[in-house]
């Protein structure tokens, strides 16, 4: 007897997906889905006989959304609340990769420990080891370069951090501008295994030329791991998306190792004290202070003067800014290429940040498929579902198949969108049910366990 049968539902069938190649194949299919102890254990049209049956009529059953770009919690600063993951939950993600940007926010022992201490966490995580959070915590100063031995110190850390289950390495190359080429080729050297990834943050915000791009696709034919170039639409939304999607595109058919993730927002986050915002930052974005919203006490929801500016530099550098910078057009092309996946890049502090924390995959399917029709539901679905799950050698998720992991986010396609904004966090809409491991994590919109999440070591394996 099945633990719950699902019926009436619609969900994406991916058929043979092959990154790069004709997948044309891949459509949205009406259908029973089965799950039994954990996994998916029934997919066809029959009524197996089931404990609980949910009638998903008018509704599709998606593999639980994958964010594979985010930044996870800071247990050390902010205790065990897992408010970040919750807000995930409440989009219907099950499972997120944190780590990124080299921003590592604590060892991968703290955090796992964290996790098994709590019973478990509101969705399942992995995450990459941050090149920068040991380079800074080596004493480095952002514009200083370092010596052979630091850059070996560094290299054996990132290294503990693998054997800990990192899925490889992410630079934050803007944070640190000193940051070289050979450095960084030096700190994945080795990873010889082409299942691990590497992900890295541009040089910097550069937008009338293409350089930052080009360095890594350069970058991804000197390594053996896959390459992801993370939140493409903050680093290129500035006029040259379309030269850069071609740079892309092109070297993506000749290096299945490289792809890239973007966020559905005109506008990115950071620290207010990190080097996005050195001298000069405004002229080449173009914009005013008043483009940048700080998010922290005491100037929660404030747009900043050059004196708030200021001050917010130099007395809170760890409050987190939106920069209202980019250009929607930019935004909608990074998102509909036949390449890419959808990511959050969602990062808050003290509860408060950028809406793409709470309102990322919601957004992409209620503004970008349902309302403007920029992209079929079927290609969106497979961007936050079956290409971070495979990028990730996650093998049993990112597919509604007969031996596959019971996480599955039920939505109304007809009402889902994201209700978070730049001055509050709401919660989505359209999110009907969401299961993790085959148990209701999520109903109508309440959090019904918050436990079901654990952290998930890197399979290196084929």
């Amino acid at each position: 007897m099945l633990d719950v049968l699902i019926i009436n539902g619609t969900y994406p069938d991916f058929g043979n997906y092959k990154t790069g190649a004709n997948n044309s194949g891949s459509k949205m299919v009406k259908g029973n889905i089965g799950l039994k102890d954990g996994s998916i254990s029934y997919v066809g049209e029959g009524e197996p006989e089931a404990k609980e049956v949910f009638d998903a009529h008018g509704l599709v059953v998606s593999p639980g959304f994958i964010d594979i770009h985010m930044h996870e919690e800071n247990f050390l600063k902010e205790g065990k609340k897992c408010i970040t993951s919750k807000h995930m939950l409440e989009m219907g993600v099950t499972t997120a990769v944190g780590g990124n940007c080299g921003t590592q926010r604590q060892d991968i022992h703290v955090f796992k420990s964290t996790i098994q201490d709590l019973g478990g966490a509101p969705i399942n995580y992995m995450a990459y080891t941050g090149y920068n959070f040991f380079r800074t915590g080596l004493g480095f100063d952002h514009h200083e370069i370092t010596g052979t031995g630091d850059r070996v110190k560094i290299r054996d850390l990132l290294m503990k951090e693998i054997e800990q289950g990192a899925c490889g390495v992410s630079f934050g190359i803007e944070y640190d501008p000193a940051m070289t080429f050979d450095e960084m080729l030096f700190a994945v050297g080795d990873l010889q295994n082409p299942n691990y990834i590497v992900s890295a943050h541009y040089r910097d915000e550069d937008h009338i030329n293409t350089d930052n791009v080009d360095e890594m696709i350069r970058f991804s034919r000197e390594i053996v791991p896959k390459f992801q170039i993370s939140h493409l639409s903050s680093g290129a939304a500035f006029g040259k998306m379309n030269e850069c999607l071609d740079h892309i595109n092109k070297a993506m058919a000749l290096d299945p190792g490289l792809n890239y993730d973007t966020y559905p927002y005109n506008a990115f986050s950071t620290y207010i004290g990190s080097t996005v915002f050195e001298d000069g930052c405004l002229e080449t974005w173009g914009v005013g202070y008043d483009s940048i919203l700080l998010t922290g006490d005491p100037y929660r929801n404030t747009f900043c003067t050059e004196e708030i500016f200021k001050d917010a530099r130099k007395n809170y550098p760890d409050m987190l800014a939106v920069a209202f910078v980019m250009n929607e057009d930019a935004i909608r092309e990074a998102i509909v290429n036949p390449n890419g996946m959808v990511a959050s890049d969602g990062v808050i502090a003290g509860g408060h940040g950028h809406p793409r924390v709470a309102g990322t995959f919601p957004r992409v399917l209620g503004k970008y498929v349902r309302e403007e029709e920029a992209l079929p539901l079927v290609l969106a679905l497979r961007k936050i579902t079956l290409e971070p799950a495979e990028r990730m050698n996650l093998k049993k998720k990112g597919r509604i198949v007969e031996g596959g992991d019971g996480d599955l986010t039920i939505f109304d396609p007809n009402s889902i969108i994201d209700k978070a904004d730049f001055m509050k966090l709401e919660p989505p809409a359209g999110i009907k049910r969401v299961y993790l491991a085959g148990e209701i994590a999520l109903d109508e919109g309440s959090i019904i366990k918050e436990n079901l999440g654990s952290f998930i070591p890197f399979d290196i394996g084929n």
